[in-house]
């Protein structure tokens, strides 16, 4: 769940308690009682400390200020300092800021209201590349890619909540968070680095019990703040949460995306996703020294695009992560192991892998051929966690393709590695079909 899984509106009872009492029954809570920060993909706190409360003791507002800053060690050195195929690094051997945040939600008097702002590398490797800003005028990324998610709404006491909202909000696609502090490991896997991180447009999220919860989606696109067609994108969404150990979960995407080349009209190309998840906590023993809880997380993505001469059969999405996590000293280490795989024939989704040059690459010779585009993931992560407000984690990340997709040790930049510099006509990005990675991170989040 790149993903909030549902909102501070519904979790909060302060937030949707009635401003006088016995005018309406009180709002029931979902997944009341449930602590659910060990989950894969959520905020492990369990208080938000910067509060602004009214005399009754209501929240008025939250805060939350988020610092997420690590250093990417490629063993193959690029030259242009360039991390490919990721959107969670875009940098290598150096020090980088990788999302600086800051932001506001209220739920008062069941208004919900949430402005969280952004800068930092990240927004180079996910807002910049949106491709839909280039239909018409008045448009761009602009400041629009400094807000992480702005949203207005307002939440209903019917059954266990309604919740009905528009704005830019984060990606309910995928298991894992677009928030890396989130996440079990920092480097996302293959099937959520390629599947969208925000959307723009309008939903509805619905609670029928306290265990379960639907939500209903009106989009711009897939991971675009414009349109690429005539229609509106269609998504939904379910949660399923039988007990604080369990999290079932089922997502689906249909719109019609990306601009064919050349081609005059809207977009004809009608694209399809579905991802389902398991999340299960097998032990628990909060007060142990030794292990103290441990889990295991496992996705599956299926998808495809096809219209205006794309063939599903020639343009389709697979893969899997499965994640096992161990929590040590009182849930204050942990170990993640994971291991994933992607197949991407005509690499609808994925990364490009290195600057636009003269001469084609061996990545695109070979998409170019028909080759379907393979890639194994393996990586371990080792988090030391003092409080609920910062971790230092350490990750160890290799890669496989069947085709030439990493950086190599020339870089793919330029023969200089820099992008000032003219590109010789001759000069070819350094792919590789291997990579090996070292992640050291440290994040701060009130």
């Amino acid at each position: 769940m790149k993903k909030y899984v549902f909102t501070a509106a519904c979790i909060c009872a302060s937030a949707i308690a009635m401003a006088q009492e016995n005018v309406q029954p009180a709002a029931k809570i979902p997944f009341e009682g449930m602590n659910l920060t060990w989950v894969n993909g959520q905020n492990r706190q369990s208080t938000s400390p910067l509060q602004l409360k009214d005399k009754d003791g209501e929240v008025i507002l939250t805060g939350t200020v988020l610092t997420d800053a690590y250093f990417n060690y490629n063993f193959a050195r690029p030259k242009d300092n360039t991390q490919t195929i990721s959107a969670a690094t875009g940098r290598a051997n150096e020090f980088s800021i990788n999302q600086a945040s800051f932001g506001i939600e209220s739920n008062y008097k069941n208004v919900i209201g949430r402005l969280w702002l952004q800068t930092g590398s990240m927004t180079h490797i996910v807002q910049e590349t949106d491709g839909s800003v280039g239909r018409g005028r008045n448009t761009g990324t602009g400041a629009l890619k400094f807000i992480r998610e702005a949203a207005a709404g307002y939440h209903f006491n019917y059954k266990y909540g309604l919740n009905i909202e528009a704005g830019i909000f984060m990606s309910y696609i995928g298991l894992e968070s677009y928030v890396l502090q989130e996440n079990w490991s920092y480097q996302r896997s293959s099937v959520c680095d390629f599947t969208p991180f925000y959307f723009q447009g309008a939903r509805v999220q619905f609670y029928p019990t306290k265990k379960y919860k639907v939500e209903l989606w009106l989009l711009n696109g897939w991971q675009t703040y414009n349109r690429w067609s005539k229609n509106i994108g269609f998504g939904n969404s379910n949660y399923y949460r039988p007990s604080e150990n369990v999290q079932l979960v089922a997502n689906f995407y249909y719109g019609n995306d990306t601009h064919v080349a050349g081609s005059t009209s809207y977009s004809k190309v009608r694209r399809f996703h579905h991802d389902n998840s398991i999340v299960a906590r097998y032990f628990k023993n909060p007060s142990s020294k030794g292990i103290s809880q441990a889990a295991f997380s496992l996705n599956n993505h299926y998808g495809f695009q096809a219209g205006d001469g794309v063939k599903a059969k020639d343009n389709y999405m697979t893969g899997s992560s499965l994640t096992n996590r161990v929590w040590f000293n009182r849930n204050k280490l942990a170990l993640t192991m994971r291991g994933d795989f992607v197949t991407n024939p005509g690499g609808y989704l994925a990364f490009v892998p290195a600057a636009p040059s003269a001469t084609p690459n061996a990545y695109d010779k070979a998409i170019a051929s028909g080759k379907d585009l393979k890639m194994g993931q393996l990586s371990a992560t080792f988090d030391i966690m003092p409080n609920d407000f910062v971790t230092f984690r350490f990750e160890f990340a290799h890669r496989n393709a069947n085709v030439p997709y990493f950086a190599g040790p020339g870089g793919t930049t330029s023969q200089t590695g820099f992008s000032t510099d003219p590109v010789d006509p001759g000069w070819l990005p350094d792919l590789v079909k291997t990579e090996n990675r070292l992640i050291m991170a440290v994040n701060f989040r009130l």
